[in-house]
């Protein structure tokens, strides 16, 4: 062995021995590079990778009966982890709402919270054909559906809805929006987040395989989940003409950022290249309106404008930080207060050229004949729950009021994947 040593040594060491030595030498050091021809093999599948067949069985079973009719033991391929526990946290669960915000959640644990979050199930579903796909499910429940729908708008619209980025529609038989390996479905009181994982593929694979098994998933939840799939009153009085798909926030305090002023929906709209905001405030009567209406029209600056509906006004709202002014032209008439307003993101687009600025702001003209155009339409008669805040949602984030103002942050991040 000490000679054969040696003779590597020397081989390795004499640069001008003629290439057929050269290679005798390093044989006799039983290299373990492959030889010419030879196919590496192929690297080891994932650790959490289920083998082939893993849903031969019917998959696994949710042991939490809240939650299990909710659930599809299979469906498009996949199927419950049979290995993996089911967890439950805070009511009828098996673990603490605190254990919720180490275990399940990555981030804004403290945002649910404080929109009434009461329950979560997490769950995970795995690739019975063996190709490493995995999906994670956090299904919360809150105490009310108005912050649920907050939560999941916020999870859409975390910037400008127009950007390319932007989970788009998921047709789930309710509110749903799907983006590359995450997918969100609300119904009525609960919120469904999935994501999807495979250490496998490709970026592109990984596009098209999510998009598939997270369709599938998301329209079972959507149909299986229970309560009302009608839009919040506020949501169903936005109009659908022009609006960007996917562009509705739901505040469930401070319409506007103006405290006192209760919730609000907000469309985001496009036309051409004209962008504007219009914002929905429905009242269970017209007393709830005037207060509603009576906060805004408090700000300081706010001026009067005559003969539009029973009450207008024009105010001016400055963003927290740097940031362009927003005006809006706000109105109620009956139990219902509409705004509508200009589109920050286009704003901060033309910072630095008057201009462009002029262009992207909604002119007076426009504000009103948009206006008149939402006054001549049906009256909102659904009464709203969000008249009459529950005090889980009262004292929801304020960041989330002032997000209309800086919809980059209202008050959660794009995704909050579970882990």
């Amino acid at each position: 062995m000490q000679t054969t040593d040696a003779h590597c040594a020397s081989a390795r060491s004499l640069r001008s021995i003629a290439i057929a030595a050269a290679l005798l030498a390093l044989a006799a050091c039983k290299d373990d590079k492959p030889k010419d021809g030879d196919t590496p093999p192929p690297p080891p599948p994932p650790v959490s990778a289920a083998p082939k067949g893993a849903c031969a069985s019917g998959g696994g079973t949710v042991d939490d009966p809240v939650s299990a009719p909710f659930f599809p033991r299979a469906t498009g391929g996949y199927c419950v982890d049979p290995q993996a526990p089911v967890k439950t946290y805070g009511d009828r669960g098996k673990l603490t709402m605190d254990e919720v915000c180490t275990t399940a959640f990555d981030g804004e644990c403290e945002v649910y919270k404080r929109l009434g979050l009461k329950r979560v199930v997490a769950l995970r579903y795995i690739d019975g054909s063996g190709k490493g796909g995995t999906v994670d499910v956090n299904l919360s429940e809150f105490a009310d559906a108005q912050g649920a729908y907050a939560m999941f708008t916020s999870r859409i619209v975390a910037g400008d809805p127009a950007d390319p980025s932007t989970p788009k529609v998921l047709h789930a038989g309710t509110a749903g929006a799907i983006g590359t390996g995450r997918a969100y479905v609300w119904r009525d009181t609960h919120l469904a987040e999935l994501q999807y994982n495979n250490e496998v593929e490709s970026p592109e694979q990984l596009a098209k395989s999510s998009e598939a098994i997270l369709t599938v998933l998301g329209r079972d939840l959507g149909a299986k989940l229970p309560g009302s799939a009608d839009p919040l009153p506020e949501v169903k009085a936005l109009p659908a003409a022009a609006r960007i798909p996917g562009g509705t926030l739901f505040h469930p305090k401070d319409a506007l950022g103006v405290s006192g002023a209760g919730a609000a929906a907000y469309g985001f709209y496009k036309e051409g290249d004209k962008r504007w905001r219009v914002m929905s405030m429905v009242r269970k009567d017209v007393d709830q309106a005037k207060d509603a209406f009576k906060a805004i029209k408090s700000k300081p600056g706010a001026m009067p404008v005559p003969q539009l509906g029973d009450e207008a006004c024009h105010v001016v709202l400055a963003p927290q930080g740097a940031g362009p002014k927003v005006e809006w032209l706000v109105v109620r008439k009956g139990n219902a207060v509409w705004g509508v307003g200009d589109e920050e993101h286009a704003l901060r687009d033309a910072a630095g050229n008057p201009d462009a600025e002029k262009k992207a702001r909604v002119s007076k003209e426009d504000a009103i004949a948009k206006m008149k155009e939402l006054l001549a339409g049906p009256a909102p008669t659904v009464p709203s729950p969000s008249a009459t805040v529950p005090p889980a949602v009262s004292a929801a984030v304020s960041a989330m009021g002032a997000a209309v103002r800086r919809p980059a942050a209202p008050g959660a991040s794009a995704s909050a994947s579970p882990k």
